[in-house]
């Protein structure tokens, strides 16, 4: 998930105050309630208190995964259900180079398929994904204890967590690869040794991510593919939420910048003379016509090759223009999610985006002792993004990451999406590290099932209607009624030829956090449960 290196900044650390407790969630009007820390610490000891009578039925308990259940989780104070994680190694017979996972099984009625996610980085652990967007419960940043999650995906099927490629979170063993090919082949590997610990045959499989697994997730789905061997390898669909999947610095990050400044100018909050050099740039560096000539529908053209030569192009970098002025307004600003503002929030994976904000006594979640056992997790530092690279190819890649692969939309993008014609690709409004028409350029520039790009502009809107169910209980105590249904228009789809394009309004980098039921929706018609979102 951590795409570009953070530049130094001044940055503002401020805490939570002492006497509230923030909610983790924001409704209709922003945020509604915040409850007193006495009620809010009572409730929790009432949790602690409580002896939870289990009814789980352990599907997938055999000799062989019985090493790998979880039985509890330190500071999750409500049944967990049935759980398992740990290692398990890529090749048969040598346990140095393993994978970690956390497998969840659906809450629901069983179903004959599992949805992968992977988070990005490169070298970015899942465990984000299982703890803070997707998973049963969900710890957000700000808040005391993790609560259960209303939107959580487990609610509809089966999903693994998976720390990969070798070097990130948990996973084990010196990194070698340099392409996302070896990666995939590592990962097709690994699943099948897992399956076979649970028993799995003839599953339908969804592979998804974000970020920089829009690198992983293409070709990863493409290995399985690949395989012709329906029995442990039936891909039935793929989704990427903020997804590198062209010419990353230029296209998705350079390009857009501006238009993303212009459009969320009270944000921002730039003075006139720094919004006329912004856009001098803009016209300057070229970034104004080609977004005027690619970003049409249907697109004349292929997109000429463009790559951004830091040193060379240094006055084009407006992206870091804005990045390193946007702190003078507002000393916490997070480009993964722009609209957020001080005080910084404590977050117990102390993700990057809390901009190594580390309060007096905190703890890393992953990284207590504890939660390792718990876990299965073998004894080593845990950290959100990896130090280290987790490619070997030097600075062959589109991000100087050592991954010398060709951009997905070149080939196995494409190709995903033929071979299921279940493919969604989703980009945040908010989201600053892979900007909205980034990504919809990237569409543009690719061509699949026998044409270039989209031939009609996206504009059907999606109507989020879900009852917030979170929040019902918190509505009622505070005698606000009316506040319980959907939320409106959040979004924009669009559907061509097996794809699936969706725009999440008031959303960052990571949509299943930041607007958890629009991901929901996305999951459903990814998982043909619906036709549209």
């Amino acid at each position: 998930m951590q795409i570009k290196p953070f530049l130094t900044s001044t940055l503002l650390a401020l805490s939570l105050g002492a006497d509230t407790v923030a909610a983790s969630k924001h409704g209709r009007f922003g945020q509604l309630s915040r409850v007193p820390m006495e009620k809010a610490k009572r409730a929790i000891q009432s949790a602690k208190d409580h002896v939870v009578r289990t009814t789980t039925k352990y599907r997938f308990l055999s000799s062989k995964s019985k090493p790998y259940k979880v039985n509890h989780l330190p500071d999750v104070h409500f049944d967990i259900g049935e759980m398992y994680s740990g290692l398990v190694p890529i090749e048969k017979n040598d346990t140095s180079r393993s994978l970690f996972f956390v497998f969840q099984p659906t809450i629901g009625e069983p179903v004959d398929e599992i949805v992968i996610w992977l988070n990005g980085g490169p070298g970015c652990s899942s465990m984000e994904g299982f703890l803070q967007e997707n998973g049963r419960f969900t710890w957000q940043p700000g808040t005391y204890l993790p609560v259960e999650n209303e939107y959580s995906w487990v609610n509809l099927t089966n999903v693994l967590w998976v720390d990969q490629p070798v070097g990130t979170g948990f996973s084990i063993g010196k990194p070698t690869a340099d392409s996302e090919e070896e990666i995939a082949q590592d990962f097709v590997k690994f699943f099948k040794n897992w399956q076979e610990i649970f028993g799995i045959k003839n599953y339908k499989i969804y592979v998804t991510g974000e970020s920089y697994a829009g690198r992983y997730v293409p070709y990863i789905s493409a290995a399985i593919l690949d395989e012709q061997n329906k029995e442990n390898y039936d891909l039935h669909g793929a989704l990427m939420y903020d997804p590198c999947i062209g010419q990353y610095d230029w296209v998705q990050e350079e390009a857009p910048a501006v238009p993303l400044v212009q459009a969320n100018a009270n944000l921002f909050n730039f003075n006139e003379t720094f919004m006329a050099e912004l856009e001098r740039l803009h016209k300057k560096c070229g970034y104004e016509e080609f977004i005027d000539k690619y970003l049409t529908f249907p697109p004349p053209e292929h997109q000429p090759p463009k790559f951004f030569n830091y040193t060379t192009d240094a006055e084009c970098d407006v992206f870091d223009l804005i990045y390193n002025e946007a702190f003078s307004a507002n000393p916490c600003f997070d480009l993964y999610e722009i609209p957020a503002m001080c005080p910084l929030l404590w977050d117990v994976l102390a993700f990057p985006g809390s901009l190594g904000y580390l309060p007096d006594g905190a703890t890393v979640y992953f990284d207590r002792a504890d939660v390792k056992r718990a876990l299965h997790a073998p004894n080593i530092t845990w950290s959100e993004c990896s130090d280290g690279p987790v490619f070997t190819g030097g600075d062959a890649g589109p991000q100087q990451e050592g991954d010398i692969s060709a951009n997905p939309i070149e080939k196995v993008l494409p190709q995903v999406i033929e071979a299921t014609n279940r493919v969604l690709i989703g980009n945040g409004d908010y989201d600053m590290v892979i900007i909205t028409n980034g990504t919809l350029l990237s569409i543009q520039n690719m061509t699949w099932n026998g044409h270039l790009g989209f031939q009609k502009k996206p504009e059907k809107p999606i109507v989020i209607d879900l009852p917030d169910l979170q929040y019902q209980s918190v509505f009622a105590e505070n005698g606000m009624t009316g506040l319980d249904g959907g939320q409106g228009v959040m979004g924009i789809q669009h559907f061509e030829r097996g794809l699936m394009w969706v725009e999440t309004y008031q959303s960052g980098h990571m949509e299943p956090q930041y607007q958890p039921r629009s991901s929901y929706r996305h999951l459903s018609y990814l998982l043909n449960r619906t036709q549209e979102i």
